[in-house]
């Protein structure tokens, strides 16, 4: 098997790599998002907050501010 960054025998210790460098190429990738699944993006939506009871003059309750 060879590593799939340069090329090289893998190293039992780091496989599928061949060292701790070409793993850390390897995260370093995924997190800068250079592997991706091509496709259409899907819009992410805040799940909604639930309204607070209203009290029996039947207004909310005022929020605090942050």
């Amino acid at each position: 098997m060879t590593c799939p960054i340069c090329g090289k025998t893998t190293d039992a210790d780091y496989r599928p790599f061949c060292s701790r460098r070409c793993a850390d190429i390897d995260l370093g990738r995924w997190l800068t998002g250079s592997y991706v699944i091509p496709g259409e993006a899907l819009e992410e939506d805040e799940p909604a907050r639930p309204d607070p009871p209203a009290d029996e003059a039947g207004e909310a309750p005022r929020r605090k501010p942050h």
